[in-house]
């Protein structure tokens, strides 16, 4: 299922290095490139990079660079998801009255690997007026301030995108 031999363990390796190389570019935000700081990059990102292949953690699921269209689709969709949630929380802060009705409720996930199922709840969290508590197995324990609003099939549509952005699978 996943990609293990030599050849797709290089090709993870070189896309991890890539990918390091533009986020320190991105946060670093220096691109004189004086000697001292470009060789410590350097020094970080082949370190970091040779640690993970030793460590055996470079596959499908730790370097996700092949779901990377899908992955940035879904945080769009997300983005406008968080964007509505806000007016939600936004409204319940100015009334007068509270008005919240919170509940801790348990929500079943498709997803199969660790990084979709974090993913997932990454994007709970993410989500103005609720929570996740816990990851265990297939449920996420979930705080939200309006129970009617998490109630079942709330997070389905949530739970199907970021299966098939982290997994790249559609469950029937």
């Amino acid at each position: 299922m996943f990609e293990t031999g030599a050849t797709g363990r290089v090709g993870y390796f070189l896309g991890l290095i890539a990918v390091l190389v533009a986020l320190w570019l991105g946060l670093s935000w220096d691109y004189s490139l004086k000697p001292v700081i470009a060789s410590l990059g350097a020094v970080s990102i082949f370190l970091s990079a040779v640690l993970a292949f030793r460590f055996d953690i470079l596959d499908r699921e730790g370097s996700p660079y092949a779901r990377l269209f899908q992955l940035m689709a879904y945080w769009v969709w997300l983005m406008v998801e968080i964007f509505k949630a806000n007016w939600v929380v936004i409204k319940a802060c100015l009334r007068s009255t509270l008005d919240i009705n919170p509940a801790l409720v348990k929500v079943k996930t498709g997803c199969e690997s660790d990084l979709a199922r974090t993913v997932f709840a990454n994007s709970i969290t993410l989500t103005p007026g609720t929570v996740s508590v816990e990851v265990e197995g297939n449920k996420i324990l979930v705080h939200a301030l309006y129970e009617e609003e998490a109630g079942p099939g709330a997070f389905d549509e949530m739970d199907r995108r970021a299966r098939e952005a982290s997994d790249g699978r559609r469950k029937p």
